[in-house]
């Protein structure tokens, strides 16, 4: 993902401003960056972000969304352009599009939708974004935003192109637009939604859950309301122009029911997926892969598809962990100094657990000082995972029995509860009795402390009321 930012900044510090057409309102005007670098921009990152969060391994529910997102594209200012619609494997509540043409829905977002109104309004938006460039736009000002653990003076530059840190999720980067972009995206998205019969007063109502979201806090990449920032009174504008639009285009409500959507999503992982990769109890079990290894106590800790990253409270060290491409330890040991310029101190032969190792110390010189590396390339499975744990020199001795613990630690899994462990999924079951979202839940014998956050997934507080038959999400396996 560094790529794409320096890729930008090369595209903006050597263009000169040309002639672009706005799609929405059809008059000229000029842009930094011409359609196909824009194109290009997206099609860069796509790879990234695949690997930083994974897909959504459901072809269905993909061809579904794909189908939709295709659909409101046919109705847009600019049909011509090549979308390409992704589920990303992510449990937090977003979605955002890139440059030229791609929009991603994060699982969270469609297990939260209650209806395919909802999905089409947001995706409506989505698409608005790219219509309108508003990418190309915020690039032009360089106001890309991204996340990082707050360590950012003790890591080099080089230090992240070698290491792949730039490439976590602590490197992802989303587009944060200002209110006139996102006023602009609403609207296009009542437009959209409109003409092909959605009713986009859905979109409007369904602000209020992801703004209940929000306030929950805690979240590990950013929310959809954290990356479109609120333009003012966001759910009454959307309401005012959704009436507007259905009185302008002679709307017809599309007959479709809410049953239809649930039955979509019904099976989709909600919340943290352990197969993937989970901590517990001062371990972080990988089931898929079958292996385990230990996180130092009061360490935080950032686990995605192609990285596991932990730090220490204070963050003057941490630890990165992944795999590596090379055919052996030594390998990747001796790719790793050559690649990232690091001296070489030590290096030693181990067995870890009965699996074949090399221990490799280095250090390396940055522009805030001296980095001492501590890295072990382990070998199972014909793959070799590599950990790179980090300090500043003059802080490495604190650190150095912390670091050599936890990769000395790497195991294969064994622990049968750990292997067998399963997501939640999103299941629908019937109100059985007329009454409150509240007391339904309880008839399904939903646990206490589990019903508000039931209530929310559903789009409803515990006091709504549900009628005998509806159709309500619930969480099992």
């Amino acid at each position: 993902m560094k790529r794409l930012v320096l890729y930008a900044f090369v595209l903006l510090t050597g263009l000169s401003f040309s002639c672009a057409t706005d799609y929405v309102t059809g008059k000229k005007t000029f842009s930094l960056i011409s359609e196909s670098q824009e194109i290009a921009i997206g099609k860069e990152a796509d790879p990234a972000i695949q690997a930083e969060y994974g897909i959504y391994d459901d072809p269905a529910l993909t061809a579904y969304v794909d189908s939709i997102g295709q659909s409101i594209v046919r109705v847009s200012h600019r049909p011509n352009l090549q979308y390409t619609f992704r589920i990303v494997d992510s449990p937090i509540v977003n979605a955002f599009a890139l440059p030229g043409g791609w929009v991603y829905f994060t699982r969270g977002i469609l297990a939260h939708f209650n209806s395919e109104a909802e999905l089409a309004g947001v995706m409506g938006h989505e698409i608005g974004h790219v219509v309108a460039r508003h990418g190309a736009e915020q690039m032009s000002k360089a106001q890309l935003a991204s996340i990082g653990l707050g360590i950012g003076s003790l890591v080099s530059e080089k230090f992240n192109q070698w290491s792949g840190l730039a490439e976590t999720g602590l490197g992802l980067i989303f587009l944060s637009y200002g209110r006139n972009q996102e006023s602009e995206s609403d609207r296009l998205g009542v437009e959209y939604s409109t003409k092909l019969g959605y009713d986009a007063h859905k979109m409007a109502e369904f602000f209020k859950t992801i703004g209940r979201i929000s306030d929950q806090g805690g979240q590990r990449i950013p929310t959809f309301l954290s990356t479109h920032p609120d333009p003012g009174d966001r759910e009454a504008n959307v309401h005012q122009l959704t009436n507007e639009w259905q009185t302008q285009v002679n709307y017809r409500p599309k007959d479709i029911s809410k049953a239809s959507y649930l039955r979509r999503i019904e099976g989709i992982v909600y919340g943290d997926d352990p197969r993937q990769g989970f901590a517990e109890n001062g371990m972080f079990y990988h089931p898929e892969l079958r292996f385990q290894f230990p996180v130092p106590t009061n360490w935080k800790l950032q686990n995605s598809p192609a990285v596991v990253v932990m730090a220490d409270a204070e963050q003057k060290a941490m630890i990165q962990f992944k795999l590596d491409n090379a055919d052996s330890p030594q390998a990747a040991a001796s790719a790793f100094v050559t690649n990232s310029g690091a001296t070489e101190v030590a290096r030693a032969q181990k067995s870890v657990h009965g699996l074949p190792a090399v221990a490799l110390e280095t250090t390396l010189t940055t522009q805030s000082g001296n980095l001492r590396i501590l890295s072990y390339f382990i070998s199972k499975d014909n793959k070799v995972y590599v950990f790179h744990g980090y300090s500043a020199e003059a802080n490495f001795g604190q650190y150095a029995g912390t670091l050599t613990s936890v990769m000395s630690g790497f195991d294969v899994l064994r622990n049968q509860a750990a292997l067998s462990k399963k997501p939640d999924r999103i299941r629908i079951a019937k109100v059985r009795a007329a009454g409150t979202f509240e007391n339904a839940a309880r008839q399904l014998s939903i646990p206490a402390d589990k019903i508000e956050q039931l209530a929310l997934l559903n789009g409803l507080v515990a006091q709504d009321q549900v009628a005998q038959g509806d159709l309500i999400k619930i969480l099992g396996q």
